[in-house]
């Protein structure tokens, strides 16, 4: 309010006079020059009651015509100010924001909280920098709420489901050394538990204090008995291998280089008869004579005595010619020409002797003559002991009475010798070499 008039103060009575600050209007214009805080307008708003949005038309008219637009240009520009300005008027108890709905503000994003600084760890704190500037330039943008009457739009498909390939790293926040040990520990591979090794914490999740860490320790040791079995099982293991390595040696290799001697040796003694040689007696292990077999295909050399590693085991078959076990020679007028061969293993020349016939045909040549028996019997089983089946006049082999008679000898049953296969024939036909093969080895 104005102040008092002075003729009301001083209490003189008196005419009433208008003066020039009282005419008609001015309190009313006073009272609209007052700075009221509760009626101040908005930014783009007019306090006045009295402004009206019909004087837009007007404005966009004089604005068009000043710009030098035809009358129709002029037109539409006007219709659309009046399509696109939104109304205003003095609205002091919010009854339109009440009617279109209040809009909640967008709160911004936090800033970032800055990095500490420190010179010495410049290239971990610009490479966290970067990381978290990238992070932040691919956030997503807030999106605006959609005005009142219309439709909400449609969110973009994010897509097939994607997997982070990387692991993100936290910055350290520690001192010197904690980001120090970081940086170390970058592209390093975190090492995997090893199967059947005790886990380092319980199944709650706690982890393991250091008994019961020992106690797992300890548990997972083999007991004594685990360790003794094992043991055996490879002792077992050792002696299966080692067994069978010898078994290949006997069966298959021992024959080998039984052929490669005994071939060598026949060689050797058909050199000596070539170059006209005439032994005297023969030493042990000396060869001096080849046996042929047709029907089983076999040329082996003879040698004198019948020893395992001199003769024997050397792929030859040897003759009883020492001792008390002491034989004939082919070339004698009577008597009878023992020999003895593996049946078995290094060379096995006489293995199949069992399959021998009536008739069959056995030739021993030597370097005067080609001395052809004929077989006569077999006796499947004998003692080793029993020695009577090389004398003279053998029994139990068919034969009266002296002769000319050969007598194979061997183990039986295969592969053990337990007892001995004997095989008798008789002396049929004496050829000297000078008049060739005899027909047992020519056909």
């Amino acid at each position: 309010m104005t102040a008092l008039r002075p003729e009301h103060d001083t209490g003189e009575e008196g005419p009433y006079e208008q003066r020039a600050y009282e005419a008609t209007g001015a309190f009313e214009a006073a009272v609209d020059q007052l700075a009221d805080p509760l009626n101040d307008p908005l930014p783009g708003q007019h306090a006045s009651p009295r402004f009206r949005a019909e004087s837009i038309p007007a404005a966009t008219a004089d604005t068009g015509a000043a710009q030098g637009l035809q009358p129709e240009a002029q037109a539409s520009q006007g219709a659309q100010g009046l399509q696109g300005t939104p109304r205003e008027w003095y609205d002091p108890e919010g009854y339109e924001r009440d009617w279109y709905g209040q809009q909640e503000p967008v709160a911004a994003p936090p800033p970032a909280r800055p990095l500490p600084r420190n010179d010495e760890t410049i290239g971990l704190r610009t490479a966290d920098t970067r990381r978290l500037a990238g992070r932040a330039m691919t956030a997503p943008a807030p999106q605006a709420e959609p005005e009142y009457g219309t439709e909400p739009a449609a969110a973009p498909d994010p897509g097939p489901e994607t997997t982070e390939l990387e692991p993100r790293t936290e910055v350290p926040t520690g001192g010197r050394a904690e980001r120090r040990r970081a940086a170390k520990g970058r592209g390093r591979r975190r090492a995997e538990p090893q199967p059947g090794t005790p886990s380092a914490a319980t199944p709650e999740g706690r982890p393991l204090s250091r008994v019961e860490a020992r106690r797992a320790a300890r548990a997972a040791k083999d007991s004594p008995a685990v360790v003794a079995s094992r043991v055996v099982g490879e002792l077992f293991i050792s002696l299966g291998v080692l067994m069978l390595l010898f078994v290949t040696y006997q069966l298959w290799w021992t024959n080998v280089r039984a052929d490669q001697i005994a071939g060598s040796e026949t060689h050797k003694i058909q050199d000596d008869w070539a170059k006209g040689r005439k032994p005297g007696a023969f030493e042990p292990g000396q060869g001096f004579a080849i046996i042929h077999i047709p029907k089983l295909d076999v040329v082996a050399p003879i040698a004198e005595g019948i020893g395992k590693e001199k003769v024997l085991d050397r792929g030859m078959v040897g003759h009883y010619g020492q001792g008390a076990l002491k034989t004939a020679m082919p070339s004698a007028a009577q008597g009878n020409f023992a020999l003895a061969g593996h049946r078995n293993t290094h060379g096995e020349p006489f293995r199949y002797i069992n399959r021998l016939r009536r008739g069959d045909p056995i030739v021993v040549e030597t370097q005067d003559a080609y001395y052809t028996y004929e077989m006569t019997s077999v006796l499947p089983q004998t003692s080793p002991s029993n020695v009577s089946v090389i004398t003279p006049v053998p029994p139990g082999s068919g034969f009266t009475k002296p002769g000319r008679y050969i007598t194979l000898t061997t183990c039986t049953p295969e592969f053990t010798s337990t007892y001995r296969l004997i095989v008798w024939g008789k002396m049929i036909d004496e050829r000297p070499r000078s008049k060739g093969k005899p027909d047992a080895l020519v056909g």
